[in-house]
């Protein structure tokens, strides 16, 4: 099965896990267990999950994705501090986890070290692929005919479509911008978020899901 096909498949399977599930059971556990074996049991699960994947198992692909996702991408874009890039190489990150899933070695670490490290090696190439093609226009620039009203021009346009992102997060309610926040931005996953929070599981990923669709669309307008 193609891998895109694989993580469109895997993305309708986070969805629809959502919205069938009960607020009784999203209530967040009571923080009283042992956060050590707490961690212990989620390596052991996810490291289930990823032999499942290996197989070609899509449930246990959207599981890992649904579990995960929300982490792989909070590092992701702290290294590129860009929505846009950050949304696109979490998703490359997905693909390749699929397509290299029988590489995974769980005597070298769990799965989410594995991911991070993927993570971390992919947007560490969108930095270099994105400063290499600004150093060629540099060169192109400064090789061409160019006045002080070109540079000035740019600089207004790079500083408004960074106005433009800060006045896209003001039209979230104060309850998306801040869920967002603490995913997106802090690398929590939405359990986290709404122990933090003191709110159900599913409001949270509510929160999230319809604050991101605003953002997006906000962005999409410009």
């Amino acid at each position: 099965m193609h891998a895109t096909v694989v993580l469109d498949e895997a993305r309708r399977a986070f969805v629809t896990h959502n919205e069938g599930i009960s607020p009784a059971e999203d209530l967040c556990p009571v923080g009283s267990a042992d956060a050590a074996t707490v961690r212990a049991t989620e390596h052991a699960e996810l490291r289930d999950a990823m032999v499942r994947v290996a197989r070609g198992d899509t449930e246990a692909f959207a599981e890992l994705y649904d579990r995960t996702s929300a982490r792989v991408h909070g590092l992701v874009l702290r290294v590129l501090r860009d929505p846009g890039y950050a949304e696109e190489t979490t998703q490359e990150v997905f693909l390749q986890a699929w397509n290299t899933a029988s590489n995974f070695d769980p005597s070298r670490g769990s799965v989410m070290s594995w991911l991070m490290t993927l993570a971390h090696r992919r947007a560490v190439d969108r930095v270099r692929s994105e400063q290499a093609a600004t150093d060629r226009q540099a060169l192109y620039e400064s090789t061409s005919v160019s006045g002080p009203f070109d540079h000035v021009t740019e600089e207004v346009t790079r500083r408004l479509e960074h106005q433009s992102v800060l006045e896209c997060l003001d039209t979230l309610t104060a309850t998306q911008r801040e869920s967002v926040a603490m995913a997106y931005y802090d690398g929590r996953t939405y359990r986290e978020v709404a122990a933090h929070l003191g709110v159900a599981l599913s409001t949270v990923k509510t929160r999230i899901r319809d604050g991101l669709t605003r953002l997006r669309g906000c962005l999409g307008g410009l």
